[in-house]
């Protein structure tokens, strides 16, 4: 069975509705929840940069914007961190500009995911030809504990001031559950900064159009949420290298692709829930936080099996179809 068409330019032009702020505001915290350290902040103001100098500004403001961005983004110490962060931010601003330069009417999703892809597989002949990817890894393993014993050190403080503390055996089932997600984070660190470096392209390109073309034309809504079709194959592959006992590299690679690409269609089967759902209400965001609160794991199921079968049975499509 062969995937849905995959129809890029298919669904509706995307509205104002106050430009998305809402959703530019998602998507910076998703970028800063996923990533370590400033790299998502640094992302998104090289790219704005990049975005500024390289395509076309209508209004004063989106130079002075830039201004402010280089002025935040180069400046401060200089930690080996500092380089990693930046160069990558380069790669995939550089990559952004040059897919919506070539094909300016493609869809925002799409240049962005052929530039994060055209990104990683430059860093990979840049940093595999020095040799250079342990110290990477190392950088960042580095960097893990030392905002994971912030946190700690924020949940030790406040965990004193409750009224009785918590036992020890508590404190000690959250200290072994906060390292074992540092262990993970280092683990699928790649796949984390490709969704961190897509939420980071997003909230820039909001603000390219809003401030330097003043166009009241924001980000499309959740419920108009959709990629190729045929990137199903990508989790696919994932998928049977972290199934067949390849080796420790064959099934890393395969759990980064896995994160990434279901993280994709996690977030596909809640367009599509919010699609027939007629939008999003007050009632409606206050029951799927409550779902998320308590309810994480079977939430993010559904949809990501929601998701995957949009794939090949185009929901939205459909229904479409049947009112037309």
């Amino acid at each position: 069975m062969e995937p849905a068409a995959a129809a890029e330019d298919s669904l509706p032009p995307r509205g104002g509705s106050g430009g998305g702020w809402s959703r530019a505001a998602a998507l910076l915290l998703i970028a800063i929840s996923v990533w370590i350290g400033r790299s998502s902040v640094v992302l998104v103001g090289v790219a704005y940069i990049a975005m500024a100098t390289s395509l076309p500004v209508r209004r004063w403001p989106g130079y002075t914007l830039g201004a402010l961005a280089a002025l935040l983004v180069f400046t401060g110490e200089r930690e080996p961190l500092w380089w990693v962060e930046r160069g990558w931010a380069l790669l995939v601003a550089g990559c952004f500009v040059a897919a919506t330069l070539r094909w300016p009417a493609a869809r925002f999703i799409s240049r962005a995911l052929g530039a994060i892809a055209a990104a990683a597989a430059l860093a990979a002949l840049l940093v595999g030809a020095r040799g250079g990817w342990p110290l990477v890894e190392w950088q960042i393993g580095d960097q893990l504990p030392f905002g994971m014993g912030r946190v700690l050190s924020w949940m030790w403080e406040a965990a004193q001031q409750s009224t009785p503390p918590p036992a020890p055996e508590v404190a000690e089932a959250v200290l072994r559950t906060m390292y074992e997600t540092m262990d993970a984070q280092a683990r699928l660190f790649p796949a984390l900064a490709a969704l961190g470096s897509l939420a980071g392209l997003g909230v820039s390109w909001w603000m390219y159009r809003q401030v330097a073309l003043g166009e009241d034309a924001g980000l499309r809504p959740l419920r108009e949420f959709r990629f190729n079709d045929h990137l199903i194959w990508l989790f696919i592959a994932g998928l049977a290298l972290v199934l067949v006992d390849a080796g420790d590299a064959a099934a890393r690679a395969g759990s980064n692709v896995v994160t990434f690409m279901g993280a994709l269609y996690v977030l596909r089967g809640a367009g599509v829930v919010a699609f027939f759902g007629g939008g999003q209400t007050f009632f409606g965001l206050v029951m799927l936080v409550m779902a998320l609160l308590f309810a994480a794991p079977v939430v993010m199921a559904g949809a990501l099996v929601v998701g995957l079968g949009d794939t090949w049975l185009d929901l939205r499509g459909r229904a479409r179809a049947l009112t037309t």
